[in-house]
């Protein structure tokens, strides 16, 4: 089990800009059986043991005097541009009860409805509500995707493989993962141009009358009484 060492830490006149310096961090640990007791751990350790133990496993806390306190790593906070944590909450367990907690499921291997047919892996759950003795809590359970050979496989919470003396809190007919089939969507011909509704511009006619383009009938005519009156007019007598 993962253990880490903790100094007590006074509320007043300490600084948090002074435990960086000294690599160390802020924390508390506080439960049913347990005051809240402010505390400080080395940074890096801290960093080390969130990692593998998350917030569903048990580790160890052991003060300055060799006293050890079963907890789970309830809140912590970080800093919102590196992420790196600022502070720690944990919870100490009373000793004899049972804990419970949601473990992260862990998808694994090769789904032959995945690989060969081309389906596409739905993650229905993805933590589990369990009930465990501290030391009997999984980092995380595992869920076998082999089992899904045929699109319409499905995998429940009551297939999966717990450790001894874990008990589950939630229906096991949940559904914990299926296969979603993908379906082509037809794509439609576009349709045909109406060429009814396409105008075509003759070349090489003269527009009658009435039509766009046309001269207007009393334009015609006061041309061609022109013309006339041009054509009788006597010439100049030669002097």
């Amino acid at each position: 089990m993962l253990s880490l060492n903790i100094q007590a830490r006074a509320t007043h006149g300490a600084k948090n800009d002074q435990l960086k310096k000294a690599g160390r961090m802020p924390a508390v640990f506080y439960g049913p059986k347990e005051a809240s007791t402010s505390i400080a751990v080395d940074a890096k350790e801290f960093a080390k043991v969130w990692k593998q133990a998350g917030e569903s496993s048990v580790i160890i806390l052991r003060d300055e005097k060799g006293a050890e306190h079963e907890a789970l790593i309830h809140e912590t906070d970080v800093h919102p541009v590196t992420g790196e944590p600022r502070h720690a909450d944990f919870y100490v367990i009373e000793k004899g009860k049972k804990v419970e907690v949601e473990v992260p499921l862990e998808f694994v291997g090769i789904s032959p409805a995945i690989k060969d047919l081309g389906g596409i892996l739905v993650k229905v759950i993805r933590a589990l509500k369990i009930e465990a003795a501290p030391r009997d809590l999984p980092h995380k359970i595992d869920v076998d995707i082999s089992k899904l050979v045929q699109l319409t496989d499905t995998i429940h919470v009551k297939d999966l493989s717990l450790p001894a003396g874990v008990d589950l809190k939630v229906n096991p007919d949940d559904v914990v993962a299926s296969v979603a089939e993908i379906k082509e969507e037809a794509v439609e011909a576009p349709a045909a141009p109406d060429l009814s509704a396409i105008e075509v511009e003759a070349k090489g006619k003269e527009p009658k009358e009435g039509e766009e383009g046309a001269a207007p009938a009393s334009d015609a005519k006061k041309s061609a009484a022109g013309d006339s009156k041009e054509a009788k007019k006597p010439s100049e007598s030669k002097k």
